[in-house]
């Protein structure tokens, strides 16, 4: 099997597995517990806030584990905004944010919110002038995800940052797909709110953080004990949190010569496709793009078709989040770089992990050309 989907998920390292194992088994204690045998377990998971923490510049105690992604956005923009409601009731975000942020912002309009949705250029970015222009004075919170899930467009961070500092907005940003696999400094960027999870760099499903800026007095998403001091309720998952501070320690030790290693094959990836299989276009920024992702629009070849025949050779891909994965409707990130419904619906995204080799990607190339030529030629509308 060729799997080049590690943005809907990654293969857990074994050594993270080790990691983990013993917290199933004999270190079953919970954490909570004042006994020296459960007490052990809240020193492991104090151990993985260091690591989480260590990852992104992050003080040790602005960390608070979730169970993953979706939670740390919900937590992140339903709490913020409650706690500013007073100071104003209007957020900024993007068309192109995943739906765990586009669907809690839904949610926050029918309590009374105003949300402005950014748009992007061709290749899925923002304009921080656009930003600008949209802040009000009610304006509480900026949340633009750090690159996207989908076409790998990287957002220009460390500027936006900048921006909701100089007017005193709090900023959070998605950073599910970019932890781990970019450098992250929450301090130089201004980042006052960060969301990650565990299986996208090689860790656990079932487990993720929020990163809470110190000076932010935000309240619990999920009530009930006083696990994560008192922020979020919920017997902790320690094998998963075990396992996350495992995974992000090894994306720490090898960042530069993974980010180096997926771009050389990216691009390489990209190119062959672009030589070998005409009318084809690549999808997102080729300069700010996460390091492992290829995203390319196919021209009379529905996305889903070609799917099934490249998983009819072992060969894994999707055609945009794993999470709208059997929808209908084309991909609203596509959609708003300005693709039309038939050519979002003719894209296909390609991810790849640091155990990717170019002997794969040599095989998926000719995989695709194969594909789009049979594809095609049963298209009536598709002309040489």
């Amino acid at each position: 099997m060729i799997y080049l989907d590690n943005a809907a998920t990654t293969k857990p390292k074994q050594s993270v597995i080790d990691a983990m194992m013993p917290y199933f088994v004999e270190n079953y204690g919970n954490p909570s517990a004042i006994y020296s045998f459960a007490t052990k377990n809240k020193a492991a998971v104090q151990k993985a806030r260091r690591q989480v923490a260590s990852l992104i510049h992050a003080k040790e105690n602005s960390i608070y584990f979730t169970s993953g992604g979706t939670e740390a956005d919900n937590w992140a923009l339903i709490k913020t905004a409650e706690a500013y409601e007073s100071k104003g009731k209007h957020i900024i975000t993007t068309a192109v944010e995943h739906h765990a942020i586009l669907h809690t912002c839904r949610y926050l309009e029918e309590r009374g919110f105003e949300v402005t949705y950014l748009g992007v250029d061709k290749d899925g970015r923002i304009s921080v002038d656009e930003l600008g222009k949209a802040i009000r004075p009610d304006t509480i919170l900026i949340s633009v995800m750090f690159a996207n899930n989908e076409v790998g467009t990287v957002q220009p961070i460390e500027e936006i940052g900048a921006i909701a500092k100089e007017h005193d907005i709090v900023f959070h940003t998605d950073a599910v797909q970019a932890f781990g696999h970019l450098p992250i400094d929450v301090e130089a960027m201004h980042i006052d709110l960060l969301s990650a999870s565990g299986h996208k760099i090689y860790g656990p499903k079932g487990v993720g953080c929020l990163y809470i800026h110190n000076n932010l007095k935000i309240s619990s998403l999920i009530h009930g004990g006083g696990q994560e001091r008192a922020r979020r309720a919920g017997t902790e998952n320690v094998p998963g949190i075990v396992g996350f501070g495992a995974a992000c320690e090894l994306a720490a030790a090898s960042l530069n010569e993974r980010m180096e290693r997926e771009s050389n094959l990216r691009d390489y990836f990209i190119e062959e496709l672009l030589s070998r299989v005409p009318d084809i276009k690549v999808n997102g920024s080729r300069e700010n793009r996460l390091p492992n992702n290829v995203n390319v629009s196919f021209p009379y070849v529905e996305g889903e078709s070609m799917l099934i025949m490249l998983d009819m050779q072992e060969i894994c891909a999707s055609s945009g989040s794993a999470c709208t994965a059997g929808s209908i409707d084309p991909s609203h990130v596509l959609m708003a770089m300005g693709l039309t419904s038939d050519e979002a619906r003719e894209s296909v995204r390609f991810t790849l992990s640091d155990e990717t080799t170019k002997e794969e990607i040599d095989k998926t190339v000719n995989a695709v050309e194969q594909i789009v030529e049979r594809l095609r030629s049963m298209s009536p509308h598709y002309n040489k």
